[in-house]
């Protein structure tokens, strides 16, 4: 079996956490026992783990080269596991692989969050005398559970992560090969050398995929958020929708603009989602500053920030409710709204802080494990802090998370940055020389050469006053219509930009290819200078 994971980066520690991850020189079944039964019973909910035999270590850190294990000892290990995995209680085994490193071979064996915990194993698996115990993981210690630890791993029993489930309605033909066979070359896992469209089931197998008897074998509900072109096929509304109140939900919640609804896989989704907001919605600033020839570079809002916050909507949320992850877009804030809310672990004090939500019960722990392999997401209990820390870098105020007293839903108001608040009828715009300048209201604008452009159409004269303003920067058509509200290009384009660009008020950016898929727009000279005329 090959692992679903680079075995460089499981070395390095780059992917996976420190303490799901132990290095052995030799083979100690014991001791490695112990840490497999740690590892399956999952107390913390991090997903299980991996021991890796033939690396010495030092402080934690793998030392290269690694040793090895002798090739002759390689079939002895695989057959004493079967002897070993018979001493489970319940019958547990891990999946197994061995790996090329430094001109020789380790010996790694993968332990997923087992689905019938707690398990136990015997306190010595050589000995006659067989004593069965649990055990489970203490930083990256594994130990034997006792008092409270143990009673609370019994409870969890019946506690397995909604992700982690088997669902009989997902079919081998719902599964996308070209979505799993991206995911395995992005992640430099070597099972994408085998052939997947012809060896699905056995690739899901590997993966960790399927659950259940061999007569009846169960596909697990995050390999159709991760790897099914529809997965709103199983979970209802599993989408985003982005809705953009360019004057405020509270001024104007009649002005609204909808854009098309997300739909896909949980990547897609985000990277679709993050795309967006990206190209049409973040902003860059470059302010000198006073008595220093350096300059100050910040953002409406920091895209780390947003990142880290729609990834986690969409890691946390709950499948089984039937709504959406909703993002709200306002001239003062990115408001990211998910069901359902944060785990009642958490306390009402830290979400009022909004600093440091820490939960151990996480609603889709496997999700999060192939999502942090895509690099989307740091992995446990930083995403609040890191989106805190980029805002805080930026010169922005903190978000600010709410939910109710049942926890239904999660809502996070990302602020814009102070220096992007904008009066609708005093607009300021950056001069060549770097100052701030202000910038004539509407009506006045409208009394000077707007009015003949648009052959006196008011209509026409307020769309054409939105992308002069919009376009102080570069900005490409798509952005205008989010801008003006206009649906249809064709009609944006004769409308409104035509008479700006026959006018010498706007100017293109690809001026040789008018149709090109890259054009956008910009004021010309004209164009800034009219908005400066008071």
């Amino acid at each position: 079996m090959s692992l679903p994971v680079n075995i460089e980066d499981l070395l390095g520690k780059r992917k996976v956490e420190s303490n799901r991850i132990e290095f052995k020189a030799g083979w100690n079944p014991t001791s490695i026992y112990h840490t497999i039964c740690a590892f399956a019973n999952d107390f913390d909910n991090i997903g299980g783990g991996y021991i890796i035999v033939g690396v010495e270590e030092v402080n934690g850190i793998a030392q290269r080269p690694v040793k090895g294990v002798p090739l002759e000892q390689l079939d002895k290990i695989q057959r004493d596991m079967q002897q070993y995995n018979q001493l489970f209680n319940p019958y547990y085994a891990p999946k197994i692989s061995v790996e090329e490193l430094d001109d020789t071979q380790v010996f790694v064996i993968w332990v997923p969050s087992g689905l019938e915990r707690p398990y136990t194993v015997p306190s010595d698996v050589i000995a006659k005398l067989k004593t069965p115990k649990p055990y489970i993981r203490y930083g990256t210690s594994s130990i034997e559970a006792k008092g409270t630890q143990l009673s609370e791993l019994r409870e969890m029993a019946n506690r397995v992560p909604f992700d982690d489930r088997g669902n009989p309605q997902i079919a081998l033909a719902d599964l996308s090969p070209v979505l799993i066979k991206d995911y395995l070359q992005k992640v430099g896992s070597r099972i994408n050398e085998q052939d997947i469209t012809g060896n699905l089931g056995a690739i899901l197998e590997q993966m960790d995929l399927i659950e259940g008897p061999k007569e009846r074998r169960l596909i697990k509900n995050v390999a159709a958020m991760m790897f099914c072109e529809h997965p709103e096929k199983f979970f209802k509304t599993t989408q985003v929708d982005i809705v953009i109140f360019p004057e405020g939900k509270v001024n104007n919640p009649d002005n609204i603009v909808e854009v098309p609804t997300i739909k896909g896989s949980v990547p897609a989704m985000i990277n679709e989602a993050l795309s967006y907001i990206r190209t049409n919605v973040i902003k860059e600033k470059i302010k000198k500053q006073t008595d220093d020839e350096r300059s100050l570079r910040f953002f409406n809002y920091p895209y780390q920030a947003v990142e880290e916050a729609v990834v986690n909507a969409l890691y946390h949320r709950d499948y089984a409710v039937r709504e959406p992850v909703e993002i709200t877009i306002e001239p003062d804030r990115i408001s990211i709204l998910s069901f359902s809310g944060p785990d009642r672990s958490i306390s009402d004090e830290c979400i009022s802080k909004a600093q440091d939500l820490r939960s151990r019960r996480y609603r889709n722990r496997r999700l999060g494990e192939f999502l942090k392999e895509l690099d989307l997401t740091e992995g446990r209990a930083t995403g609040i802090p890191t989106i805190q820390h980029k805002l805080k870098l930026n010169g922005s105020k903190p978000a600010v998370i709410e939910t109710d007293e049942s926890r239904s839903f999660f809502l996070i108001d990302i602020p814009c940055h102070p220096d992007f608040l904008v009066d609708m009828s005093q607009v300021e715009i950056v001069g060549n020389e770097g100052d701030i300048k202000s910038v004539p209201s509407l009506s006045q604008v409208l009394s000077q050469v707007l009015s003949q452009v648009m052959n006196h159409d008011d209509g026409k004269v307020e769309q054409a006053f939105k992308v002069m303003l919009a376009c102080m920067e570069e900005r490409d058509i798509q952005y205008l219509q989010t801008v003006t509200q206009i649906v249809n290009r064709t009609r944006l384009r004769t409308n409104i930009i035509h008479p700006l660009l026959k006018a010498d008020v706007l100017e293109m950016t690809i001026p040789d290819k008018p149709t090109s898929s890259k054009q956008k727009y910009k004021l010309t000279i004209k164009g800034v200078d009219l908005l400066k005329t008071k």
